[in-house]
């Protein structure tokens, strides 16, 4: 079998955010965006399958044979820690491995809008962190619990799929639950967090209707709650909440987000041109009466306009946010257009 150790080590070594293992290719490394292939041979389906079962524990194995899908999280002594999804795919194995980056940088290293660090200072509501998958969700909420981690006396409870980033308690006592191994579901551990006596609650990811309702009543009973969605902006986000309810239910659901919603963040990731690395483009809502009013009264698509008009207040469009990327000679103009919301339009302001 092909040392998966070592291909681990050698992806980290250039910087992979994630590695890829499926029989029949090399083991392939995402790294600033673009899928490389590693100077290693061919993978077997045997090697693919000894592989995962070096890495899955005997539940986990239970689980992927059962349904042919399981995640877990893997870790190489002094290399770094996987979030690992293992599937079936032509009848062999295939493996995705995200690096989880140990060592959580300060908010102010991550090249995000000033507002972010004051979203740290709310005293309740929900605020929720956007984007595609590997956007950088988990490593912006990561920084901002850190930061308030390190100024306040407080209980924070964070219910994760699985744990990425390990946060050691400092002036805050930090509890983190993993789906599986801690609590079967999202939706189940904060149902029983609220008898838990905690002040911040991250939740992993709203991916229910479930897990929705628990997040937004505990908002609603003066936790500051934080998570995240797979949605691009803000209007959007506010209408996957809306529309996880039955119809009859989703004016009183429209009321209970107007009082708890707090800001929506909607991060991009670009390759930088400048130098190594990646840099976000930052969508901000943030709930003031106006927006409130919106998502009370089902206008969330007027959502762009208020973002657009109040950007004193430290609200950003994603166009916006792009721009400003662009003309700061940090990401080429063909992705600046290719991830707009308003491709031609941006294309129009970049030209002038």
């Amino acid at each position: 079998m092909m040392d998966l150790d070592n291909i681990l080590k050698t992806a980290l070594e250039h910087d992979a955010s994630d590695i890829h293992i499926v029989a029949g290719h090399p083991p392939m490394a995402r790294v600033h965006t673009v899928m490389m292939p590693m100077d290693y041979p061919e993978i077997s389906k045997v090697d693919a399958m000894k592989m995962l079962e070096h890495m899955a524990g005997e539940d986990q194995m239970k689980i992927f044979k059962k349904i042919k899908d399981s995640d877990f999280s893997y870790q190489v002594e002094g290399v770094g820690r996987f979030r690992v999804n293992a599937h079936s795919q032509r009848q062999s194995v295939g493996i995705a491995l995200r690096a989880i980056k140990t060592d959580i940088p300060p908010l102010a290293n991550l090249n995000l809008p000033e507002v972010i660090q004051r979203l740290t200072y709310l005293p309740r509501g929900l605020v929720l962190v956007t984007g595609d998958t590997g956007s950088g969700k988990s490593t912006t909420l990561a920084a901002m619990i850190d930061a308030m981690n390190h100024r306040y006396r407080k209980h924070i409870i964070t219910l994760e799929d699985p744990v990425e980033y390990t946060l050691e308690s400092d002036k805050c006592m930090i509890e983190q639950r993993e789906l599986g191994a801690d609590t079967p579901s999202f939706a189940s551990g904060l149902r029983h967090v609220l008898r838990q006596d905690p002040d911040i609650i991250l939740v992993g990811e709203m991916r229910d209707l479930e897990t929705t309702a628990a997040a937004i009543t505990a908002a609603e009973t003066g936790h500051l709650v934080f998570s995240t969605l797979h949605t691009v902006n803000a209007s959007q986000t506010v209408e996957r909440i809306i529309d996880m309810y039955p119809a009859d239910e989703q004016n009183q659901i429209r009321s209970m987000l107007a009082n708890t919603l707090q800001a929506v963040v909607s991060q991009t990731l670009f390759k930088r041109i400048d130098t190594k690395g990646m840099v976000p483009a930052v969508e901000i809502m943030l709930c003031t009466p106006a927006v409130r009013n919106l998502i009370r009264e089902n206008r969330a698509f007027e959502i762009p306009n208020v973002i657009e008009t109040n950007r004193s207040l430290g609200m950003n469009s994603l166009d916006n946010a792009i721009s400003e990327l662009f003309f700061n000679g940090m990401i080429s103009r063909e992705d600046a257009i290719a991830q707009a919301a308003y491709p031609e339009k941006l294309e129009r302001s970049l030209a002038a």
